[in-house]
């Protein structure tokens, strides 16, 4: 049976049974690489997804539950978005493994809180682990992304 989803503002039909895990139905059958698969139990942040603007892990999440929302991967950044033109000024990736991830939190962070603190930034990012150890890095991209134009209307907002 065909399921219909919303992802990165593009209605899709997927034919997964509705317990696969989101991350497969995105990676397999839509196509999109950016979410990763880095733990399979929702504890690294690599696969993170935004539902709905929230930040979800989606090795855990499936897609039965995701009928209905607005799912938006780092593929709906589009590659000029703020975050990600800090993310380069701040050389923030090492091997890259999580960054999608990383960046899918950022954005719903800045989406409903556009001047995070440190505390902030901190909260938000929990349970994004960087095994390369790049947080610093990664706190000050995200407040020079705070300090920039917005990037033209995405699905991540």
């Amino acid at each position: 049976m065909a399921t219909m989803l919303d992802v990165n503002g593009k209605q899709v039909s997927v034919n997964a049974d509705p317990d696969t895990p989101l991350l497969w139905v995105l990676r397999d059958e839509v196509g999109l690489t950016g979410p990763k698969f880095g733990c399979g139990i929702a504890q690294c942040g690599a696969c993170t997804v935004l539902a709905d603007g929230s930040p979800v892990r989606s090795c855990s999440v499936p897609v039965s539950a995701a009928v209905g929302m607005k799912i938006a991967t780092v593929e709906s950044l589009g590659g000029s978005h703020p975050l990600q033109q800090a993310w380069v000024k701040h050389d923030v990736p090492q091997c890259g493994y999580c960054q999608s991830g990383q960046l899918m939190s950022a954005a719903a962070l800045l989406a409903h809180n556009p001047h995070p603190s440190d505390a902030d930034i901190d909260a938000a990012m929990d349970g994004n682990i960087c095994r390369c150890g790049t947080y610093q890095r990664i706190r000050a991209a995200i407040k020079d992304a705070a300090t920039m134009p917005a990037a033209p209307a995405s699905t991540a907002a």
